[in-house]
């Protein structure tokens, strides 16, 4: 059973883990962007938005059959994005890999504000909504030849003739990247600790990883206001904003 730690207290235990740790790993979710008002892809389901079902705006069916709407609704969450900051969540995870280089940190979001906030290398297992690709191709398409056509929704694809823009995140259906992937267990698997922040344990394959690295001896140190999936698997649960826990905890460093 996981540990307890007091809101505003680190476990002096799990201070000396930190301290001691050589090759930490981060796994993030929904909940480290939150602080930044960031809304989860059901949280943004509001409004117009709202009568329709999830599959309908997140999987290459849903695309096929109304690729408008998609791209629209894509765009509406970019400006939702781009209106946010990364938070202190997010810079003390910086800070954390500048004092640990050997740091990997993995994310499930698509928000980017990992990378705002100065960190490098994230392994994004679910894309990144700031770049589009190809629908046929998956080939990157420039800023400069959407804003060409961006009177078209989607625009067209420049590289190929039946291709439309569509966002490079993962929808539903799709497989992850298996090169991220297996970057992403490679980590979990040589980990001596893994922080999992915000995320509810439930989408796989992220959700393994923890499992992974436990059984490879790291130490798991869950910090998420709620319970979750994953709660019984750590050795230590802070119920405590990402925001507030992170920079009380790698401050100790």
């Amino acid at each position: 059973m996981a540990r307890l730690i007091e809101p505003d207290r680190p476990d002096p235990e799990l201070i000396d883990v930190l301290r001691g740790a050589k090759r930490p790993v981060a796994l993030c979710g929904a909940g480290l962007s939150a602080e930044s008002g960031i809304p989860t892809f059901r949280e943004a389901q509001t409004g117009f938005w709202s009568r329709f079902d999830p599959m309908t705006l997140a999987s290459p069916e849903g695309f096929e059959e109304a690729p408008a709407r998609v791209w629209d609704w894509y765009q509406w969450r970019r400006s939702l994005i781009l209106r946010g900051h990364p938070n202190a969540g997010h810079h003390a995870l910086r800070e954390l890999q500048q004092r640990r280089p050997s740091t990997c940190l993995i994310t499930q979001n698509v928000d980017g504000l990992q990378q705002r906030a100065g960190s490098d290398g994230v392994i994004e297992l679910h894309g990144n909504l700031s770049r589009t690709i190809c629908s046929r191709t998956r080939r990157r398409i420039d800023e400069d030849w959407l804003e060409q056509h961006e009177d078209r929704h989607p625009p067209p694809s420049p590289h190929h003739a039946e291709g439309l823009a569509r966002p490079d995140v993962v929808w539903f259906g799709e497989p992850l990247d298996e090169g991220l992937l297996g970057r992403a267990i490679e980590a979990a698997q040589t980990s001596d600790l893994m922080l999992i922040i915000g995320t509810s344990g439930l989408v796989h394959p992220a959700a393994s990883l923890p499992s992974v690295a436990r059984d490879h001896g790291a130490a798991l140190v869950e910090i998420n206001p709620d319970a979750t999936a994953l709660s019984e698997l750590s050795h230590w649960r802070w119920p405590q904003s990402s925001a507030i826990a992170l920079p009380s905890l790698i401050g100790r460093l």
